[in-house]
């Protein structure tokens, strides 16, 4: 099972302030013990909306909408993807997440489920997805 522990961003994380030295002291220390254990994937943070964009799409057409995004509590900070045995063993992990934005600040993250191919019902084009997946991708 995967999971992903989505930082949710903060008006500091939006301006580009870069974490405190604790604070990538603390983060680094959890992905280790995440590699460690053998269930990190991947963990990256994000920089702020105002270097992304999003594409709207309406009627079946994309528009390109530039950031930054004014809803804070909708943005994501960054993430960590792991793969563990139980929903269980997902929310002991997430539980040690060192407090995003910093010992004394308020800060969110958010787990959620990643699904799997057999989520859904079999047919060809599961198939494709896992020739992607078994090519890497």
């Amino acid at each position: 099972m995967r999971f992903m522990i989505i930082v949710r961003a903060t008006a500091d994380t939006e301006a580009g302030v870069m974490p405190e030295a604790p604070l990538l002291a603390a983060m680094a220390a959890y992905h280790e013990e995440l590699a460690k254990a053998g269930v990190l994937l991947d963990a990256n943070g994000l920089k702020a909306s105002s270097q992304g964009w999003r594409i709207r799409y309406r009627n079946g057409k994309g528009t390109v909408i530039d950031g930054p995004f004014a809803e804070t509590k909708e943005l994501i900070a960054g993430y960590t993807l792991i793969q563990v045995r139980s929903r269980e063993e997902a929310m002991e992990w997430a539980r040690r997440y060192p407090a995003p934005m910093g010992e004394h600040a308020d800060g969110e993250i958010e787990v959620r489920e990643v699904f799997e191919l057999e989520d859904f019902e079999p047919g060809e084009t599961i198939d494709r997805f896992r020739t992607l997946q078994a090519a890497g991708y």
